[in-house]
């Protein structure tokens, strides 16, 4: 049974960092993809970023390009968000995802793609 639990959201002011982690049990980091989603009140989900093939591809929305960074630990089974320079635009729940299809690199933005999500951390970013 896969579980994923997020952690690590909270409220900051514009400008600021958030770390968010996603601690992964019964799941294996070694094909397929994992991910990063958010979702704001009244939108739909979207896709963050995501690293696939076992840590050797990561991909990023244009929006938080260099600003958010996705790394996993293959030892600690866990995949961590690092949020630098946060937007008020980026207020939303985030949810981490993950997935097994060997292909889902090329499709990593859809959302019905992935297996397995986590409840989701709120991250709110005042200006």
């Amino acid at each position: 049974q896969v579980e994923l639990v997020e952690s690590g959201g909270g409220s900051v002011q514009a400008g600021g960092s958030l770390r968010l982690s996603c601690a992964a049990s019964g799941y294996t980091f070694n094909s397929g993809c994992m991910a990063w989603f958010r979702q704001a009140p009244g939108k739909e989900r979207e896709g963050v970023a995501a690293i696939c093939s076992g840590g050797s591809s990561t991909y990023y929305a244009d929006s938080v390009k260099g600003r958010f960074t996705i790394s996993q630990d293959n030892a600690k089974n866990r995949l961590d968000l690092q949020m630098n320079n946060l937007k008020p635009e980026d207020t939303a729940m985030y949810f981490c995802a993950a997935g097994r299809w060997s292909y889902l690199w090329a499709r990593w933005t859809s959302a019905s793609n992935y297996d397995y999500w986590g409840q989701g951390t709120q991250v709110t970013v005042s200006s």
